[in-house]
């Protein structure tokens, strides 16, 4: 049996080694950078009225929906104002119902021959004048109403309450700020030095470092706008990155962006040896082959960059 195995060996031939034929390829020149969680909106509740802060409805990190009630502003001279306009509706319906009695009276003198037309119209007249009092009063009072609930402060959208800008029994002004809510949409912001402006663009990838922020949170994500804005020698990207709802508003994260792309020589892992600290790869000459030195670079998909020791057009046999 191994005469038979060895001499079906030697019929064989010898086996043909592996070779690689060196090759530029395009390798993305990646960046760390630092971005911070933020939510794409950050909203103020502010009030309508001026008045004093009776009820607090709200602290920081509550979530709130569109809407909620988050403070109640009241203004201890509406209660009078309100009152003084209902006392006057009042006495302008009792008026306008003595005179609809008065112009049915003058009617009935009309239809008889008592008294003549000129009493009727100045009758109805009266009628028609003080049911627009009675509407203007009502309508004066309605305002009042309204201003009074508007002492209601309200969430201008669903988010997280970030800050509480007045404490209870705070004396307000209209429109003076009460909390500030960040919306429930967050997001990634990017921060990069400005030569990097014109090579990031809607639509890129980027890249969270490891588990940053924890397992529920995207390894990737895309870059959704790029700020025309340059400030202190940076310019400022927004990147959508998929779990970030349940973390600080502020919170650091490292992440890779590509910003380049370059030509490099990357072979197969296979081909490269090691020995004595020394890197090693075999190339094929006219002569046979011959082991020169590498320097490697960074480690891709599809094998080690070569920085050093190899040129386009070399042509390695594995080892």
């Amino acid at each position: 049996m191994f005469r038979t195995l060895l001499l079906s060996l030697l019929l064989a031939g010898p086996v043909m080694a592996q070779t690689h034929d060196v090759t530029p390829s395009d390798l993305a020149d990646r960046k760390a950078v630092f971005a911070t969680v933020e939510s794409v909106d950050t909203l103020t509740a502010r009030t309508r009225i001026g008045g004093t802060i009776v009820d607090l409805m709200v602290d920081e990190g509550d979530m709130v929906a569109a809407g909620d009630v988050v403070a109640r502003v009241v203004n201890e001279q509406m209660a009078p104002q309100i009152a003084a306009a209902t006392s006057q509706a009042a006495s302008l319906d009792a008026e306008l119902a003595q005179a609809r009695d008065d112009l049915k009276r003058a009617e009935d003198l009309l239809t008889r021959g008592i008294i003549a037309q000129t009493r009727v119209d100045q009758a109805q007249t009266a009628v028609a004048v003080l049911e627009g009092r009675l509407a203007s009063a009502r309508q004066s009072r309605d305002v009042l109403v309204q201003q009074e609930r508007e002492g209601e402060v309200l969430a201008p959208a669903a988010g997280r309450v970030l800050d509480v800008k007045s404490p209870m029994g705070s004396v307000m002004m209209p429109g003076e700020p009460v909390a500030i809510i960040a919306s429930d949409h967050y997001l990634l912001r990017l921060n990069l030095p400005e030569r990097h402006a014109r090579s990031i663009a809607e639509g890129d990838e980027i890249e969270v470092a490891g588990a940053a922020l924890g397992g529920e949170v995207g390894q990737t994500g895309v870059i959704r706008q790029v700020y025309p804005l340059i400030q202190n020698g940076r310019i400022t990207a927004d990147a959508e990155v998929g779990g970030l709802g349940s973390y600080f508003v502020g919170e650091r994260v490292r992440v890779y962006i590509t910003v380049d792309t370059r030509q490099v020589i990357i072979i197969p892992r296979d081909f490269i040896t090691t020995r004595f600290g020394n890197d090693f790869v075999t190339l094929q000459t006219a002569d046979g082959t011959r082991e020169v030195v590498v320097l490697l670079g960074e480690e891709t998909a599809d094998g080690v960059e070569i920085l050093a020791g190899l040129s386009t057009g070399d042509k390695l046999v594995q080892p």
